[in-house]
């Protein structure tokens, strides 16, 4: 039965994860290379190729070098970063633990991340000499590839599931990891749509299509906002950590929520100030000479 087969039939019967058919990794006899860790290597990679491409078009504030350079160090942001902000934020009792090492068995926090990718690019954007809000600019449209595929290998590996949902929502689906057993939100999935897709789809139009990348601030601000208000609003959906549960009970929202309001504000106040000031270039073309009179 195919995962659209179980999900029409859901109605009338709860969906179980383990009926998917899902594997967390691929078994290599001496080695399981784990879907998780994939996502991230295919997310990073698309990222690198995708700017190297967008540094070819007219206007770009770098050269390959540069994308080499920040391919390397965001790299290393986002995985020393995510892993550190989870453990921060999240898991404190990871400190002092040898477990915060092990990133394959999950564990990543997109603030930790964001944290980690932003003090790559001005370390970059320092050395060479660039300028960082440009910088921005042009990594920003390429981390929504890497948050759908890290989102959907959330989902395959069965982990960050949501809140407990009702009869009238046939997606829900009981995880095995789920000590209550209940049918839930797949909010991974919800994630992967809204702070993945939704990023992906609008980023890339607007360097494609528009004119934005000639307004500094525009597309890091636009993303900031897209990315902060998708997991704000997904997190409505997903189960807070355990060790949080009685902290969001009492404030009302998860920790991811509290940490992302201010995202939200700082990117809507970046599209602003882009918007006030004048692009790089003219956006419209040169009025048509008039014809000389005979």
């Amino acid at each position: 039965m195919t995962m659209l087969d179980l999900i029409a039939a859901g109605a009338g019967e709860v969906i179980r994860w383990e009926d998917l058919g899902l594997r967390n990794g691929i078994d290599l006899g001496f080695f399981t290379l784990r879907f998780y860790s994939l996502a991230y290597l295919a997310g990073i990679f698309l990222g690198y190729w995708h700017l190297s491409r967008m540094i070819r078009e007219p206007g770009s504030p770098m050269a390959q070098r540069h994308a080499d350079d920040l391919f390397f160090y965001c790299t290393l942001g986002i995985i020393i970063g995510g892993r550190l902000g989870y453990a921060t934020f999240y898991q404190p009792e990871l400190w002092g633990s040898t477990d915060i090492f092990k990133l394959w068995e999950g564990g990543m926090s997109f603030h930790g991340g964001l944290i980690g990718t932003t003090l790559a690019m001005i370390f970059v954007s320092w050395r060479n000499k660039l300028s960082l809000i440009r910088v921005g600019d042009y990594v920003s449209v390429n981390v929504g590839f890497g948050m759908l595929f890290g989102r959907l290998a959330n989902f395959v590996n069965g982990e960050l599931w949501g809140r407990p949902a009702g009869p009238d929502v046939p997606w829900a689906m009981i995880f095995p990891s789920d000590p209550l057993g209940l049918p839930r939100h797949p909010s991974q999935l919800y994630e992967a749509g809204l702070e993945g897709l939704l990023v992906m789809v609008v980023m890339l139009a607007l360097f494609w299509r528009t004119t934005a990348r000639f307004r500094p601030g525009l597309l890091v601000g636009v993303f900031v906002t897209l990315i902060s208000l998708g997991r704000f609003t997904a997190e409505f959906f997903r189960s807070p950590d355990v060790q949080l549960a009685e902290f969001a009970a009492r404030t009302g929202l998860n920790m991811g929520q509290w940490l992302t309001i201010p995202l939200i504000l700082a990117g809507l106040g970046l599209v602003v100030w882009a918007l006030m000031r004048p692009p790089l270039v003219a956006t419209t073309p040169p009025p048509a000479p008039e014809p000389s009179s005979a």
